[in-house]
């Protein structure tokens, strides 16, 4: 696995349901932007807000409409052992390409963590992809941890992303590393070695455009894209309101029926609606 992944938002209607439709549509567009696989069921995807029976909702859905176009890969982030090999094995017989799987909430003995990584990744027959967001999970892996366990794929997403990932590829040349948070530092992820990024940003085609130069040795071309857009990337990024503004967005390309979050969550306000239609116009996507 390697590219871009695009973290699936979770579409809901007015009510807060989940909207099959849109999903279905979701899917299809980020196809058509060139996404390279989706990660599904992330923080983005509001996979906390969800029962048990709609992750599995989701997960069908997805896999359904994908039909084995691109890989996905399924967060199965839970807070014990054994129900994460339940979840990871049963989106296996699904189809899902790998697994996502951060450490359990503020599990802060790095013994424990890695017993929990090694006994899943033992239990299932697709890959793990191992995601480093301390923010959410209270929870720091160093480098010299991430680079002994030994597992094929790390998602980082503790700042500074760059440095780290360094630190890792020293350890662990082999170590298939995808950056994240919203795609700030997908150029000097990339210069350092990433394999690509995990990320929910709004115009997947704008980083399939900037992986493809740079992979092509069109650093220069990369470069530009990169500092073209980062404006937009910048504001989608915050944290807090992103995930609203990138609903928002993606309703206004289509993508989506409705830019609903489920509650409880942050909803955009009348300034903010303007600084999207600012931002856009800035980088020339309005």
């Amino acid at each position: 696995m390697k590219g871009v992944f695009n973290i699936l938002a979770t579409p809901f209607d007015e009510q807060g349901r989940i909207d099959d439709e849109s999903l279905q549509s979701l899917v299809e567009f980020q196809i058509k932007a060139g996404a390279a696989g989706l990660t599904i069921l992330g923080i983005m995807g509001e996979v906390a807000k969800l029962s048990d029976s709609e992750r599995d909702h989701v997960t069908r859905v997805v896999l359904e409409q994908v039909n084995g176009r691109i890989p996905v890969v399924v967060n199965t982030t839970h807070t014990g052992t054994r129900v994460v090999i339940e979840i990871s094995q049963r989106v296996a017989a699904m189809g899902a390409a790998g697994i996502m799987l951060a450490p359990p909430t503020n599990l802060r003995n790095l013994d424990s963590v890695a017993d929990f990584y090694r006994s899943v990744a033992a239990a299932v027959k697709i890959p793990v992809v191992v995601q480093d967001e301390p923010v959410t999970t209270g929870v720091i892996m160093p480098a010299s941890f991430l680079a002994g366990l030994g597992l094929p794929y790390i998602k980082l997403e503790e700042a500074p992303v760059p440095q780290k990932l360094s630190r890792i590829r020293e350890q662990a040349p082999d170590a298939q590393i995808f950056g994240g948070l919203g795609g700030q530092y997908f150029l000097e992820e990339l210069e350092r070695g990433a394999v690509g990024t995990m990320t929910g940003f709004a115009f997947t085609e704008i980083l399939v455009s900037i992986y493809t130069d740079f992979t092509a040795g069109r650093h220069a071309e990369a470069r530009a894209t990169f500092y073209t857009h980062m404006p937009l990337i910048r504001y989608e990024g915050q944290a807090g309101v992103g995930l609203a503004i990138r609903k928002e967005i993606l309703r206004r390309r289509g993508a989506i029926r409705c830019a609903a979050i489920r509650a409880p969550g942050m909803r955009l306000d009348a300034q903010a609606l303007r600084e999207i239609d600012s931002v856009l116009g800035y980088v020339g996507l309005g």
